[in-house]
This record gives structure tokens, sequence and C-alpha cells, in this order.
């Protein structure tokens, strides 16, 4: 079989793997953009559906009319499909909801916890496609039965709030058994090898998020630009729990001056609480406040010394700012190629 041959089979099977995720998503390519606050916005996002993949806009630091001007925006920039991801614990769950509704906003993907029923009978009485986090089968299964349409597993080296279990193992626990519908998978997921890989284990696309952070229509600060083209794998670190009384949500980001700091301020907290000086909640609201407007501290001012600098472990594989279309085609490139050595070395075998 011909190079050309070989490479014309493995798009055709490429398009039959992801033929589900795109049809589910109405896109070219399965590939469903991650919900970065502060980055994934109308630029990024429209650029994202723009070149055939699936952008979603991030609500985590929007209010409702916020939202709206939003979706406004990024529909005028784009008139291919795009979605909205919405965190459940979101003090305005319902108003963000609506204004999904009232847009016209097909796709809504919930994340943050366990979508309340409110929540998905809404959306499902206005049609729109409702895509959850499965963490497990059993979860997955009981949301079907709630009306979710689509899953994303997410593993633990994804950029943010992420879970305690791998890719690969929430793959080989899910996949095999949620044929029935679309399931996209995300974490640390850098190069289209691995996007071929998840295909061929029953995959309908994949969810990517930190290789778009240094996107050419990203808004990132150029200084956290710089720090994410240096980087490397393992110093996308998750966040250290100091005391098991205190939990602390896991977050993945490179260690910075703050990571150090942060430690410091459970320590203090939990050292005054053992003083008397205050209760455990006033304690844990010192912990939990700690991070509050770091994101944009460092994503949008610039400050990488003391913002957050929330980052997957796929980190390593930005290797320089290009525009949303060239990393969507690199990625699809390099999936093809995967699929197409292996079909030689089969055809040879």
């Amino acid at each position: 079989m011909s190079k050309g041959s070989t490479l014309a089979t493995a798009r055709a099977e490429l398009d039959a793997l992801s033929a589900s995720g795109r049809e589910f998503l109405g896109v070219r390519h399965a590939i469903l953009g991650g919900a970065m606050s502060w980055l994934s916005e109308r630029h990024l996002v429209s650029a994202t559906s723009n070149c055939g993949a699936f952008g979603v806009i991030a609500t985590g630091s929007l209010s409702p009319e916020e939202l709206r001007e939003e979706i406004q925006q990024t529909f005028a920039l784009t008139d291919k499909p795009f979605g909205v991801n919405v965190i459940i614990m979101h003090p305005e769950l319902d108003a963000l909801l609506r204004v999904c509704i009232d847009e016209g906003v097909g796709h809504v993907v919930l994340a943050g916890g366990m979508p309340l029923r409110s929540a998905t009978d809404l959306l499902k009485n206005f049609d729109i496609k409702i895509i959850a986090f499965a963490p497990t089968l059993p979860v997955a299964k009981k949301l079907i039965r709630q009306g979710v349409d689509a899953f994303i597993i997410e593993g633990m080296e994804a950029g943010g709030h992420t879970g305690p279990v791998s890719t690969s193992v929430l793959c080989q626990e899910i996949l095999p058994h949620l044929r029935d519908v679309p399931v996209f998978v995300g974490g640390g997921i850098g190069r289209g090898d691995a996007i071929a890989l998840y295909m061929e284990m029953g995959a309908a696309g994949c969810q990517i998020g930190t290789r778009f952070v240094c996107a050419t229509e990203s808004i990132a600060h150029k200084n956290f630009k710089k720090i994410i083209l240096h980087a490397k794998a393992r110093d996308a670190q998750l966040s250290v729990q100091f005391d098991p009384d205190f939990p602390v949500i896991p977050v993945r980001a490179l260690t910075n001056k703050a990571t150090e700091q942060f430690f410091v301020a459970q320590r203090d907290a939990i050292a005054r609480y053992r003083a008397g000086e205050l209760d455990q909640k006033e304690a844990q609201l010192v912990i939990e406040h700690f991070w509050a407007g770091s994101l944009r501290r460092a994503v949008i001012d610039g400050d990488v010394e003391h913002g957050s600098l929330m980052a997957g472990q796929s980190v390593g594989m930005v290797e320089c700012e290009q525009p949303v279309a060239d990393i969507v085609e690199e990625l699809m490139s390099q999936a093809t190629e995967a699929l197409a050595d292996r079909i030689g070395r089969l055809s040879t075998g």
C-alpha cells in the first residue's frame, strides 16, 4: 500500500472513529475546547469554532449579563456551533442557564459536580444538548437516565480543578462500557497521537485546553504565555493539602511563589484554629479565599509570581504561539499519521 493510499485510509478511519462526536457537536473535527476561566471567551472560542473544532465559553468568572454579552459577541464572530460551560455551584446557576436558552446556545457543559435534576430538566425542555463530566461509570449511567446527552471524562493530568484518577485509567474503566452516547476524553492531551489512541479505544473526540493557552487568539497576558512556553510536564503540580481536617480541592498549576504562600497560609490558619482564634469554618474560609482573584492576576494582569498558573501536564508540548487553526491542523495531522503508521505496520505484518 502506497503512503498516499495509507494516509487516505487513515483519514477515512479517523472520520469513522469520530463520526458520533462530530455529528453531536456539528463540527468537522471532534475537538472540544476546554473551558478555561478568563481565557475561553469570544476570541478564542470563535477561533476554535471557525477552524472546524468546537469552542466552549467558560462562565466561572461571569455574571448572567456578562455571559449574555459574551454569547452575543461570539455569535458576531462565528456562525459555527459553540457551547457554554456552566459551573453547577455558581450562585446564579439558573440565571446563567436561562441566558443560554434565551440566546440560542445549542450545547451546555455542566461542570463542577453532579448536575441537578432541575438544571437538566430545564435544558431538555428547550432541546439543548447537555454534556456532563463522568468521574465513574455508575455516575455516567445515572446521568444518562437524567437526560445527559454526552460526557467528558477528564483525568488528573488536566489543568485547574481535577480529579484523582489518570486519563488512561478512566478510559479503560469507562469507554468499553459507554457506547450509546458520545464520550470526549480530556486531561494531558497535547498531541494528535493521543487523540487517535483514545478514539481507537472508543472516544468520540477529545477535549483540549492547555494547548490553546498560547494560541495567537488567546487573550492571556504575554507574561503568562512566556511561563507556559518554558514549562515542562513536571512543573504542573497539584496543590498540597496541609491538614486532612481542612480539605483543599486539588488544583493543577505551575509552581511559583504563590504555591509556597498557599502552604504557609494553610499552616497559619490551622494554627490559629488550634489556638482558639478561629473556629473551623472561619479557618476553612481563610484557606479557600487565598486563591480568590489569583487566576485573573496571572492570566490577565500578568503577575506570574503571585497569581495562579493553572495548566495541565501537557504544558511541555506547548512550544510556540500559533493560531488556533494551526494547532487544530497539527493535532489532526498527527492523529492521521499515527493511524497511518498502525495501518502500515499491519499491512506489512
